[in-house]
């Protein structure tokens, strides 16, 4: 048992060491190129937050090349990670991912080993180590969307501005992409640049539009294809968009508000079995087992677990309410 435990340590560890040698490598590789083009293209700030973000633009090109076809192919089959870490805007490659996965997983099984009830628990805490740099994605993929919606209402006012100034769609495009921070900044400039490099600006906005889930971001694409299409006041349009986002975004939080204390609850009531789990299985093993060990204990672990399950659904049906 204690080779196994040696042998899984060390299969842990060096799938931990592939996968941060290959996000410092990613970073590295990154940060070369943002310095490269700021020198070519006379330094400066803007030339380097553009060339920041026309990494991206590349990203999809260069890094078929770098990756481990092996690892993604193979995990791509049952999830394919490369549209979340698109939309996260992490500089790391699937492949870090799946390989910091597996190795916080040994580690977690090998140290499990060591704990009481190590047949149970080796399960739960190599389960648990092992999505957290998955999480870590997913959690990063929210903040970024979540402030691509808040700068949204400010890129349709700024779009409107230029339009009355009498640029055409793709100089606003720019202009937002110049002026505003990311995130909205580095997929403005995405598909500015997609339609210089001959893209049909209505494509790339489309694009966009599946880079970025976002259904205020369709309305606006929507918008602007048929304005193109039919004709009409573009400035106007936009200038009703962006108030229709901030109305929405005021009643969201206004909801926000009113259902804060049954979300609250839910949290509370859906954690505490687990954590009282916790606490019986670090105080007295050997009486919190006997619900896995006994068939009818089983059965009483699968019957909660299920109405865990329809419990949040209920709660999350509940306050969550559609704007």
């Amino acid at each position: 048992m204690t080779y196994i435990v040696f042998g899984a340590i060390v299969i842990g560890v060096a799938a931990l060491i592939g996968g941060a040698a290959m996000i410092v490598i990613g970073r590295r590789g990154t940060i070369s190129e943002e310095r490269l083009s700021t020198i070519t293209q006379g330094g400066g700030a803007s030339a380097a937050s553009g060339d920041a973000q026309m990494n991206l633009l590349t990203f999809a090109l260069t890094d078929e090349d770098d990756r481990a076809p092996s690892v993604e192919q193979f995990v791509s089959k049952f999830f394919d990670l490369r549209p979340f870490i698109e939309q996260s805007g992490v500089a790391v490659k699937p492949s870090s991912i799946v390989l910091m996965s597996i190795g916080l997983a040994v580690v977690g099984a090998a140290a499990g080993m060591f704990l009481p009830m190590s047949y149970a628990s080796s399960p739960m805490v190599a389960v648990s180590l092992g999505v957290v740099p998955i999480t870590w994605v997913f959690l990063k993929r929210k903040s970024r969307l979540g402030n691509f919606a808040k700068q949204l209402p400010e890129a349709m006012e700024l779009l409107a501005r230029s339009l009355r100034a009498g640029h055409s769609l793709a100089d606003g495009i720019n202009l937002v992409s110049d002026e505003m921070a990311d995130p909205i900044a580095t997929e403005f400039r995405r598909c500015y640049e997609q339609q210089n490099l001959g893209i049909p600006l209505e494509e790339s906005l489309e694009e966009m539009t599946e880079r970025v889930p976002n259904l205020d971001l369709r309305f606006f694409v929507t918008a602007m294809v048929l304005q193109r299409q039919t004709g009409g006041d573009a400035a106007e349009i936009l200038d009703k968009i962006g108030k229709l986002i901030r109305e929405r975004f005021q009643i969201k939080g206004q909801i926000k508000a009113l259902t804060g204390e049954g979300r609250l609850s839910g949290i509370v009531l859906l954690a505490l079995p687990i954590l009282l789990a916790f606490y019986m299985y670090f105080r007295n093993p050997e009486y919190l087992m006997l619900l896995v060990t006994d068939p009818l204990g089983q059965k009483m672990v699968l019957g909660a677990i299920i109405a865990q399950i329809l419990g949040a659904l209920t709660i999350k049906k509940i306050v969550d309410i559609k704007v």
